[in-house]
Formats: C-alpha cells, sequence, structure tokens
C-alpha cells in the first residue's frame, strides 16, 4: 500500500503594484516618523536633565547651608555656656542673652531645628551616646542628660546630640 501524499498548490502571493509616488510617500512617512520619535526623545532627555540639574542644585544649595551652620556651632555653643555661668553684671548676661536669641532667630529662619534629647529614646541616627548609666528610674534607651545640642536642617542631621543614655 503505498499513500499517496496531498500535495498543494504553492500558493503565489501576489505583490501589488506600487507606483513610484506611493514608493516615495512611504520613505517620507518614514522617514517623518522617525525624525518625530527622534524629537521626543531629545525633549525627553532635555527634561530629565532639567529635572537633574534642579536635584543637584538644590542639594547643593543645602550642603553649602549645613557647611556654613557648622561653623556657626561653635559659637553658639560658647553663647549657650555663657548663659549657664553666674554673673553679676546683668547688662553683660542681657548682652549675651540677646546675642543667642538673634542666633536662634536665624536659625530659624534657615529651618535648622535642635534635636530633642533629654527624655526621648536613644535614636543612633540622631544622638550619639559617650555614657551609659543603668538606672531603673529611666526606661529603656532613654537619655538622661545632653552634653552638646544636636541641630539638624530639616531631615538632614547637621551635628548628632552628645548624650548620656540610661539602661
Amino acid at each position: 500500500m503505498s499513500k499517496k501524499k496531498k500535495e498543494e498548490p504553492d500558493e503565489v502571493v501576489e505583490e501589488a503594484a506600487i507606483s513610484p509616488e506611493q514608493a516615495e510617500i512611504a520613505t517620507l512617512e518614514e522617514a517623518l516618523s522617525a525624525e518625530k520619535d527622534s524629537r521626543l526623545r531629545l525633549a525627553a532627555e532635555y527634561d530629565n536633565y532639567r529635572k537633574r540639574s534642579q536635584k543637584e542644585r538644590e542639594g547643593l544649595y543645602t550642603d553649602v547651608k549645613a557647611n556654613v551652620i557648622t561653623e556657626l556651632l561653635p559659637v553658639y555653643d560658647n553663647l549657650e555656656r555663657a548663659l549657664k555661668q553666674e554673673t553679676a553684671d546683668e547688662a553683660f548676661y542681657k548682652g549675651v542673652e540677646m546675642t543667642m536669641t538673634q542666633l536662634g532667630e536665624i536659625f530659624e529662619k534657615l529651618h535648622v531645628t535642635k534635636i530633642p534629647a533629654v527624655g526621648e529614646k536613644f535614636d543612633p541616627e540622631k544622638h550619639e551616646a559617650v555614657f551609659h548609666i543603668e538606672d531603673e528610674a529611666y526606661g529603656e534607651s532613654e537619655i538622661v542628660e545632653q552634653f552638646l545640642t544636636g541641630f539638624q536642617l530639616g531631615e538632614k542631621v547637621i551635628r548628632h546630640s552628645i548624650v548620656k543614655v540610661a539602661n
């Protein structure tokens, strides 16, 4: 028994005759599409560059501001120490107090805030512990004393609070 294979005639696809004008139109449409795509990509790249540059400028501004404030912090510390000292000269004390108030106002305008410490739970991202005590009167990892005030600019820590931590 021989099986005969069923042969199918080859399909012939006739290409439609394309006139030279239609071919030229198709070529021009492809070129237009490519140019359009190129322009869109260029616009997107420029927009990304603009956004990236803006973000870098803002970051640079914040860094410069943080550096200037860091340079002013020793002045703040000295004024704070001066206010803790007893003095018989009320005018001198009042002058130091006014200077400290003015420096505090400048910090406020620049959005610099003190990092809360005493009574707070120890946070290694904001506090630096230099002493540790065991005392049942305090909660776990509770800050009991602050030796140096910490500051932050927005969410960025400029200087950590130097503290004593219990338990």
